[in-house]
């Protein structure tokens, strides 16, 4: 009798399938390396989107104040600097006791910072959609300041060397920064003057 003989089996060895496991796993680093910021991209425009929309609510609900805390209700002489003097700069924010609900002039909202959940219209009502927060990991901080020239620099800040720098200063055009920061740290600039008139 002779011996059966077996086919020769055909196959990996141990070594070899390491091997191949561990150029996969290379490979597959390498290309996420390259795709999952091209994902994070993916989400900027939306943010971005967000970001304007908040800026633009807020822009709404501070151009619905008076310029200043001195200008009349009614119109008799209608702008502050008549008979009562505009809001020093060195005064701006909100007054003594005064929430976000009872701002009634531009410059309560100097210093104005909210972040997150504390994000809501100026009834205190949050944006979500579907039950989730719209504006979560978002940041919205306001800025007002006099500028007068409306070259985007604070009044009180154009000359170092004189006595602008005291807070002191007053005009006829208050300039309104909005930073927007979104989830992915991009910190979005808007911009609005408001007139005295």
């Amino acid at each position: 009798m002779t011996a059966k003989r077996w086919p020769m089996q055909q196959g990996f060895t141990l070594v070899e399938l390491i091997v191949g496991i561990l150029v996969f796993a290379v490979a597959l680093v390498s290309l996420a390396n390259v795709f999952l910021p091209q994902v994070r991209k993916g989400i900027d425009p939306i943010w971005q989107v967000r970001a304007v929309t908040l800026a633009q609510s807020l822009t709404n609900e501070i151009r619905a104040k008076a310029f200043d805390e001195n200008t009349p209700v009614v119109n008799a002489g209608g702008i502050c600097g008549g008979p009562l003097a505009c809001t020093a700069s060195a005064n701006f924010g909100p007054d003594a006791g005064e929430t976000r609900s009872f701002f009634d002039d531009v410059d309560d909202f100097h210093g104005l910072t909210l972040s997150g959940s504390d994000i809501a219209n100026s009834l205190g009502i949050n944006t979500t959609f579907a039950g989730v927060d719209v504006y979560e990991g978002f940041s919205a901080s306001v800025e007002v300041m006099y500028d007068d020239n409306q070259d985007g620099v604070n009044d009180d800040d154009l000359d170092q060397d004189s006595n602008l720098d005291t807070g002191t200063l007053v005009g006829n055009r208050k300039l309104v920064k909005i930073t927007v920061q979104t989830p992915g740290d991009e910190n979005i600039v808007f911009s609005m003057f408001r007139n005295n008139y």
